[in-house]
């Protein structure tokens, strides 16, 4: 086993290029600048030039104005981690093993999962770094987990700065309102060379913790709208002052500026719950209740292969090369192809051992029609709730897109030029279309690791969420009194019992949830009680 577990390694290592340095580009001063404004569960309707009805991101639509509205741009998973992963790499989240969120360690080995992005793999900011930029990451990061002792910190993947939340155990931790301060002060003190800057936003994901100001900006609404107009002004307020800072040190003309999001739109709870408090930035918000973000009408949202899971904003501003006021409608753009378009736009040579899943679109950013060649593969191993939550492999090859199980034993079929929302299956019309993308999504499949990275994986323990599969037992870490602890939290409405909103809640992100609430509920009436949940022994 370890004899196979070196040869992967070696294979892997041939495909990542990792350790290759690139060639340093010329000190050229008209090299841009590179801004990432990346957003957490903003849904693809959650913009006012977009259409909706009383958001308000005027931003956004600055940005917009500014620059070109690409409307086919997909992430290459719909929760978070695998999605930031693959910007990093240029590579599918699943070549690395991470199939959904980090976790705690225990949970992650449970899924097959490594406990940090392999800092040896391709960097994005690596290959800018090598190239003479200078480097920095501001907001969050979760490419790793708060409970994860020795998980490589920034610096390994090719930062020069970096104030972060959702970082490993023991980080410092930075506040999830001071992205915007951070981006600035680091865009002032390097405006004299080219730098490179991911400003990771927390909105619009939970806790929502919006200010009092932007509060105050919607008391008309109700308090659902309300708080979630409140969290969208505060990440739109992020973008406004980034981009004065750009024009304050004189850089704007000279820099690319991107917005988009790690996913589609988190789901929306049937009612409130009590605040909920986020121990990775130390601030306490609202629930999933005030999640109200919109899909504009495309089927899922985060956590589903659906275009409303995968298909978020992407605006990009490049004075001078990207046309201004446009909309990019047939331009297909993923995550992956950012690094060698951002590596094409500063002149980056890629190591001849680098092997992405990208393309180099950087003719798109300069207007010119561009059509994506290479088909696109997800994989989501998480949620599999009906109806939008059970595809476990998609492929998309031009205007096609396929859905399927993981067996290829249920599929659904969408042409998505004539039908973005998916609404119409038309696999029984195409029998030969379903047969060659299943046939190309489970060879894609076969090629991706069965196990992650050793080198990888904490050495520490941590005690995992409470679960069905979890007893008291020696060396599983979950007893009777840290259940009733877990079912005291959930019970949001207090009546003592958990129903499988509340129980999905707690849980939010780990898979198999319907299964392993049927495990609890012994008597099948829809509601574990506390005998069920913790057993007759807890008090």
């Amino acid at each position: 086993m370890k004899h196979a577990i070196h040869l992967a390694s070696l294979a892997a290592a041939a495909f990542l290029g990792g350790g290759v340095f690139v060639n340093a580009a010329p000190a050229d001063a008209t090299r841009p600048n590179i801004v990432f404004i990346f957003a957490d569960d903003w849904g693809w309707g959650d913009l006012s030039c977009h259409g909706h009805p009383w958001v308000k991101t005027p931003n956004l639509d600055r940005l917009a104005s500014e620059g070109t509205d690409f409307q086919q741009f997909n992430v290459l998973n719909p929760v978070c981690s695998p999605s930031r992963a693959a910007v990093m790499t240029g590579h599918y989240p699943a070549r690395h093993s991470v199939h959904q969120h980090f976790a705690a360690p225990e949970q992650n080995h449970q899924r097959g999962m490594p406990d940090w992005l392999d800092p040896k793999a391709p960097m994005l900011p690596r290959f800018l770094q090598q190239a003479g930029y200078r480097t920095g990451h501001f907001g969050k990061w979760h490419l790793t987990n708060r409970d994860t002792q020795g998980a490589p910190k920034a610096e390994a993947y090719g930062y020069d700065e970096a104030a972060v939340f959702n970082g490993g155990a023991g980080w410092d931790s930075a506040d999830l309102h001071a992205t915007a301060a951070n981006t600035t002060a680091f865009i002032k003190a390097n405006k004299d060379k080219p730098f490179f800057i991911n400003a990771w936003i927390h909105e619009s994901h939970t806790p929502h913790v919006p200010t009092e100001e932007s509060m105050a900006m919607w008391k008309h609404l109700d308090e659902q709208k309300q708080i979630y107009a409140a969290v969208i002004t505060d990440g739109d307020n992020v973008v406004g002052a980034i981009l004065e800072a750009l024009k304050a040190e004189g850089v704007a003309d000279n820099t690319v500026v991107m917005f988009s999001s790690d996913n589609g739109p988190e789901h929306t709870a049937p009612k409130a719950g009590p605040k909920k408090h986020d121990v990775d930035a130390n601030v306490t918000g609202y629930d999933t209740y005030y999640s109200i973000g919109s899909t504009d009408g495309m089927r899922g949202r985060k956590r589903s292969l659906f275009e409303g899971g995968v298909r978020v904003p992407f605006i990009v501003r490049w004075p001078g090369h990207t046309p201004a006021g446009a909309q990019n409608t047939t331009t297909v753009f993923t995550a992956v192809d950012l690094l060698p378009t951002l590596c094409a736009a500063a002149g980056v040579a890629l190591p001849a051992s680098y092997h992405g899943d990208g393309e180099n679109l950087l003719d798109a950013f300069n207007g010119k029609a561009t059509a994506r060649t290479r088909p696109i593969f997800w994989e989501w191993l998480g949620t599999k709730a009906e109806p939008d939550y059970w595809p476990r492999l998609a492929v998309r090859d031009g205007d096609w897109k396929l859905v399927m199980t993981g067996d290829a034993q249920r599929a659904e079929l969408h042409h998505l030029n004539e039908d973005r929302a998916e609404a119409a299956d038309v696999a029984k019309d195409h029998p030969d279309i379903v047969a060659r993308l299943s046939k190309m999504a489970l060879e894609w499949k076969a090629t991706l690791p069965t196990q992650p990275n050793p080198e990888c994986l904490s050495t520490q323990k941590i005690e995992a969420a409470p679960g069905p599969k979890k007893t008291a037992a020696k060396g599983s870490g979950v007893t009777p009194e840290v259940r009733a602890k877990a079912l005291e939290r959930w019970d949001t409405n207090k009546d003592g019992v958990l129903i499988l909103d509340e129980y999905k809640a707690g849980l939010k992100g780990q898979d198999n949830l319907d299964a392993r609430f049927k495990n609890f509920d012994k008597n099948s009436d829809g509601k574990l009680t506390r005998a069920e949940f913790v057993g007759p022994a807890a008090k």
